[in-house]
């Protein structure tokens, strides 16, 4: 984080117990030269993350903070404790309408946390979700995200192609088994729609046909051993995919919701002395590292920074009587993009390589 003197770099103050957070104040916001707004008034506003340690969410604060002083924005940082916990965030939406913030980015936990952004929205604050798409959509204002639908559906393609016509015994290593999120069912049956395999209700995880054929690639007959929640962490990931093997040992094909899950799920598999493809999503510096050492055969890359940049920028403009952003043709959200990593290229699925994906990654 760069600012512009020793000061600003000590504006840290935690807000919640509930909560990590911080606030940054912008700094220089009476000078316009520095702050690029003409000397207007810093505009509150508060990122909320579902935790502060994912390398996903890590990068999203990291970005909001480096582009506070540039939109003059006095930024407030906050997170859940843990992935699940609604209290964290439904606090720290209270605490930005007390502040009188004028707007709110937030990863949305759940559904859970549905009925204060819109509190927050009939309190007068533009609210833009990011990565993770409320439902309905229009529950805030609008969203900056990863069509995960597609990027589950680029994992499917290039697994079913992988496979090359063999029987695929499929793990599915998803976010929750207690909450709906959009981003967990989106990313799960995107995959499943890839691999060519027909899904029951579309924003549902589990309720597709435990066996049957898949169309991609070319073609052959699955089996879906396992539903198992990782939590989105590596440990979470492991335990899962212990449960997972003592169904079925066979198990040649895992999906997982993120990369950390993915790792946990490649020490299970290695400790039981198993190999199977391994698809994700994230792109993070450490998950195309995974790419380029073969723990993960490949991963759909988004973009954190775009999104807390685009929305950083949007509350910024719309609170000074700018113009208000518009959703991507085609859908009720924003897209900030989406590309599949990998180093087994294979036709019909458009992919980079490790190497181009390390220039663009996020994160350590």
């Amino acid at each position: 984080m760069t600012f512009s003197n020793s000061s600003c770099r000590r504006a840290i103050a935690i807000v919640a117990a509930v909560s990590t957070a911080v606030t940054v104040a912008a700094c220089n916001r009476g000078d316009s030269s520095s702050s690029g707004t003409g000397g207007e008034a810093a505009i509150g506003v508060t990122l909320i993350t579902k935790d502060s340690t994912n390398p996903f969410f890590v990068a999203m604060q990291k970005g909001a903070k480096q582009d506070a002083t540039k939109n003059n924005v006095k930024l407030t940082v906050a997170s859940g404790k843990e992935e699940g916990d609604d209290q964290g965030q439904i606090t720290a939406i209270e605490d930005a309408i007390a502040r009188g913030d004028k707007g709110i980015l937030i990863t949305p936990m759940s559904n859970g946390v549905n009925a204060s952004m819109t509190k927050a929205r009939d309190a007068g604050l533009y609210v833009i979700a990011l990565d993770t798409p409320p439902d309905p959509a229009d529950t805030v204002d609008i969203t900056f995200a990863t069509d995960n639908r597609q990027a589950g559906n680029l994992d499917g393609k290039w697994a079913a192609a992988q496979l090359d016509g063999k029987p695929a015994v499929i793990a599915l290593i998803d976010l929750f088994d207690d909450k709906i999120v959009s981003v967990d069912y989106n990313r799960d049956q995107g995959f499943l729609e890839g691999m060519g395999i027909d899904v029951a209700d579309p924003k549902k995880n589990g309720d597709e046909a435990k066996t049957g054929k898949y169309t991609g690639g070319k073609g052959g007959t699955y089996t879906i051993v396992c539903n198992e929640a990782g939590q989105g962490a590596e440990d979470g990931g492991r335990t899962a995919m212990e449960r997972c093997l003592a169904k079925n040992p066979n198990i040649n094909l895992v999906y997982t919701i993120n990369e950390p899950t993915a790792v946990g799920a490649n020490a299970s598999l290695k400790a039981a002395g198993k190999t199977a493809i391994i698809v994700s999503v994230d792109g993070g510096c450490a998950g195309v590292a995974s790419v380029e050492s073969g723990i993960v055969g490949a991963t759909s890359q988004q973009y954190p920074l775009k999104m807390a940049t685009l929305g950083m920028e949007a509350i910024a403009k719309i609170a000074r009587g700018g113009e208000k952003p518009k959703t991507s043709p085609g859908l009720d959200f924003y897209n900030t993009g989406v590309a599949l990593v990998t180093d087994k290229k294979v036709d019909g699925v458009d992919s980079i390589s490790s190497d181009e994906g390390a220039k663009i990654c996020w994160g350590n």
